[in-house]
């Protein structure tokens, strides 16, 4: 089960921290991935991480302003959101998936295996 925290309403530029907590057995052998879904449109990718950590991925728009990291001791992995952009505002999601490949870093909204119920992210001035 993951559980989504850390949403909330802030203004262009400013700075959010989502945390994804994982329960149950065996997080260091699940990749997760953090995405969102905007009113209206697809849900995206926007950053995912290995199951070691040691690999990352972002989608280009967030590279740079957004950092993925994870904490086994926790059981969690975050999301570090810095200016923050209109077009950034979605329901945030954290999802696993059962890892495919050591380092593997790649979380496609269709293989993932278990979804949090997501967190909203709002950027209004």
């Amino acid at each position: 089960q993951l559980v989504e925290s850390g949403g909330g309403l802030v203004q262009p530029g400013g700075s959010l921290r989502l945390s994804c907590a994982f329960s149950g057995s065996g997080f260091d052998y699940y990749t997760i991935g953090w995405f969102r879904q905007a009113p209206g449109k697809e849900r995206e990718t926007v950053s995912c991480i290995s199951n070691s950590g040691g690999n990352t991925w972002y989608k280009s728009s967030v590279q740079g302003r957004f950092t993925i990291s994870r904490d086994s001791a926790s059981n969690s992995v975050y999301l570090q959101m810095n200016n923050l952009q209109l077009e950034d505002t979605a329901v945030y999601y954290c999802a696993g998936e059962g890892v495919r490949a050591p380092d593997y870093a790649k979380c496609y909204v269709s293989d993932m295996d278990f979804w949090g119920r997501g967190t909203q992210v709002t950027v209004s001035a």
